[in-house]
């Protein structure tokens, strides 16, 4: 995998999304809403792709939207359907992601990206705005929503937790990478002190309050969880986030062992796919591909204490059921 950065300053930036179409309840961009339509792709090692596992499971859409796995490991054309039998995905009947993209658009020559949804009659990339995704898996499904299901983007929150996502983004989920991909030493330097800035001011407004916005799970905190399980596995060795663990921040490890050991987090996590594909596929990072024993991923099922704190974790609802069992993770400890 090559990765791209700033030959002048030395800076990585995420490439925007190319396909930004919606799916929604009035079908206004010529996606509706449609049960069983719809697939999404997902590689479980991604970040930005487990944040449509999570939302999927605790709003119970596994009925009407279908998941493809794909494999953690990448080759030259990008994510691949290895993990099926004879390497092709047996609903959209493709061997690579990439043949979606280009049943949209035949010209495109950018990167392959999930989450990734596919429109399963016609086999074409409806989006892969992963920002989006999850937003419209919350507003636009509602009438798919299982019984019980929690309210992840409530309209009286959305300003506060918008505020508190872009801050979350800049200087969390993405300046992970902007430090472990920069190529010049200012460049890795800034985004280092930008995470842990926002790491601190994360702990300080955690240590009052059991989630980050209001007493409830929101798209906030699964936007912050998704970084934070992959954190000691592969950010702060393999991408130099190294002033401090997440197990030596107390506030922010009881956070995400709280989330961790709520269902519909910690059943999508696959340290597995995680670790291999982080430390395999970036050759630029780590040359050798080999891949860290550590750390004690037991540790994740220690009591967290943050009930102490109040909140509701599903407001007025209910926890989801266990996964389906085609989607059941095989222990990891």
């Amino acid at each position: 995998m090559t990765i791209p950065t700033d030959p002048e300053t030395g800076e990585f930036h995420r490439a925007p999304n190319r396909f930004a179409g919606r799916i929604t309840a009035d079908g206004r961009d010529g996606w509706p809403v449609e049960p069983g339509r719809y697939r999404l792709v997902v590689s479980r090692a991604c970040p930005w792709a487990s944040r449509g596992l999570v939302v999927r499971r605790l709003l119970g859409l596994e009925p009407v939207i279908s998941v493809a796995v794909a494999d953690p490991i990448q080759d030259e054309q990008s994510w691949r359907f290895t993990l099926d039998p004879g390497g092709v995905d047996p609903v959209l009947g493709i061997k690579y992601l990439h043949e979606a993209y280009t049943l949209a658009d035949p010209d495109y020559t950018g990167g392959i990206s999930v989450p990734a949804i596919v429109d399963i009659p016609s086999g074409r990339l409806v989006t892969n705005d992963y920002p989006q995704i999850t937003l419209d898996l919350a507003t636009e499904w509602t009438a798919h929503h299982r019984q019980g299901a929690p309210d992840l983007y409530p309209e009286a929150l959305r300003a506060e937790i918008d505020e508190v996502n872009r801050a979350v983004y800049a200087d969390v989920n993405a300046a992970v990478y902007e430090a472990g991909f920069a190529s010049k030493q200012h460049a890795y330097d800034e985004a280092y002190d930008r995470l842990f800035a926002q790491l601190d001011a994360l702990s300080e407004r955690l240590a009052r309050q059991r989630y980050l916005v209001g007493d409830t799970i929101t798209e906030a905190d699964i936007r912050l969880f998704t970084t934070l399980v992959r954190f000691d596995a592969v950010y702060h060795g393999h991408f130099k986030c190294n002033r401090n663990k997440l197990t030596e921040l107390p506030v922010l490890w009881a956070y995400a062992r709280d989330l961790f050991q709520t269902p519909g987090f910690g059943d999508t996590v696959d340290f597995d796919h995680i670790k291999r594909h982080y430390y395999q596929v970036h050759e630029q990072v780590n040359p050798t591909r080999i891949v860290p024993k550590g750390p004690d991923l037991s540790l994740w099922a220690a009591p967290h204490g943050r009930e102490s704190l109040g909140g509701r974790p599903f407001g007025d609802g209910t926890p989801p059921g266990p996964p389906p069992q085609a989607e059941t993770l095989p222990p990891q400890w």
